[in-house]
Parts: C-alpha cells; sequence; structure tokens
C-alpha cells in the first residue's frame, strides 16, 4: 500500500526505531484547537514510527490566498511547535507542494485529507503526491474548526466586545468609536450601580446623566 517507485529516498516500514517515516503535513492552524492536535496526532500514529514535519503558511500567502488570520505567522507556528506529536516546524512553507519539496525535506509522504484542494488552474495541489503513492489521507474531526471559532465570534460580538472593555481594553485597542465605547462603559457601570437595590435612586440619577452625556457626543 505505501509502496513507490517515484522517489530515489528508500521508504522505511515505520518498524525500525532508528529509521522512521518522514511524514510532511502542511496548514495554516489559526485558533490552534483539538481538531488540530487530533489530525497530527492521526499522522504520528499513522506508522510505529513516525518523524513528523508540519509546514506553516505564511501570513503573506494566506492572506493573499485565503484571508486574514487572528494569528500572526510567529504565533501559530509556536502553537504547532508546542503540540506533543509534533517534531519539527517549517516555517513559510510552500501554498503548494512539490515533490521536489518533498524529496528536499527528505520525506516519505505528505498527509492531508482526500478531499481536492483546488488552487488557481490546479484542480487538486495534492494530486501529484497521489499520483505517485506519496500522499497519506487522513480524516477531519467534525464540529471544530478556525472557521467555527470565528463565526462564535462574530456571532457573539458584543458579548465578547462588552467582557473586553469589562477587562480594560480601550476604544484604541478594540478599534471602536469612542460613542460606541462609552455606551458599553457606561452601561457596566449603570450595571454594577443597579444590581444594589439601596442604589436605586443613585442608578436613576446615573440613567439621566448617562443620557444627556450620551445625547453630546452621539
Amino acid at each position: 500500500m505505501y509502496s513507490n517507485e517515484s522517489t530515489n529516498i528508500p521508504i522505511p516500514d515505520g518498524n525500525d526505531p532508528n529509521n522512521p517515516v518522514r511524514i510532511y503535513t502542511d496548514g495554516i492552524f489559526d485558533c490552534f484547537h483539538y481538531g488540530h492536535a487530533l489530525l497530527l496526532k492521526q499522522i504520528k500514529e499513522m506508522f510505529k514510527n513516525v518523524y513528523l514535519i508540519v509546514g506553516v503558511c505564511s501570513d503573506e500567502d494566506t492572506k493573499r490566498e485565503k484571508g486574514l488570520t487572528i494569528m500572526t505567522e510567529k504565533e501559530r507556528a509556536e502553537c504547532v511547535r508546542h503540540c506533543k506529536w509534533v517534531d519539527e516546524v517549517y516555517e513559510n512553507g510552500p501554498w503548494i507542494p512539490t515533490l521536489e519539496f518533498l524529496e528536499n525535506m527528505k520525506c516519505h509522504y505528505i498527509a492531508h485529507d482526500p478531499i481536492p484542494y483546488p488552487i488557481g488552474d490546479i484542480a487538486d495541489c495534492y494530486q501529484v503526491f497521489k499520483e505517485n503513492n506519496r500522499f497519506l489521507a487522513t480524516r477531519r474531526t467534525e464540529g471544530i474548526s478556525t472557521t467555527d471559532i470565528m463565526t462564535r465570534i462574530i456571532r457573539n460580538y458584543d458579548l465578547y466586545l462588552f467582557r473586553n472593555i469589562k477587562k480594560g481594553a480601550t476604544s484604541e485597542e478594540l478599534n471602536i468609536k469612542t460613542s460606541k465605547y462609552f455606551l458599553f462603559k457606561m452601561s457596566i457601570i449603570f450595571e454594577k450601580i443597579y444590581a444594589n437595590k439601596n442604589h436605586v435612586k443613585d442608578a436613576n440619577k446615573f440613567l439621566i446623566y448617562f443620557l444627556r452625556r450620551w445625547r453630546s457626543i452621539a
């Protein structure tokens, strides 16, 4: 199943502790989560003895091809580096890996989920590895992805905004208008006052002050 005649690198059977199967996998790994960890664990356990190299795509390539990331290239690489299943991190991994790259890395296989991955005019950038028996198929973990995490943040934007203002974030750090920041800040103060039943009158006075102040800056 794993034999390959397209490479000059002899492929070990994965049982020799002194001769591991070298596998390369790549990704963006933004907001590193348990789905990422399970993917790397899965690859690490494909053979008894595996040396796993993980390529992390650059900020430049990712922004151009997919969009803005939450974490920087360095942060993403550090998250991957601290996963116990990973032996080596290759920063600024190629967006489109090639057989030549795999040979230069002295890797026997590349691992990725088997769904075609189109890039530009290329129907599947992993097809060349599949055709040359240098491809190992992985399984995705259902129910978790970076896109899901981003969607949660966007869906609950005001709640997270309120949370961070409570923790002391400034309007500049949050990149919001002063008027909106003031609205959240006053809401926090009003919440604290109104929570104490003995301060209901104070709360009412504060509400009047708040409305006047809000009208002056809104």
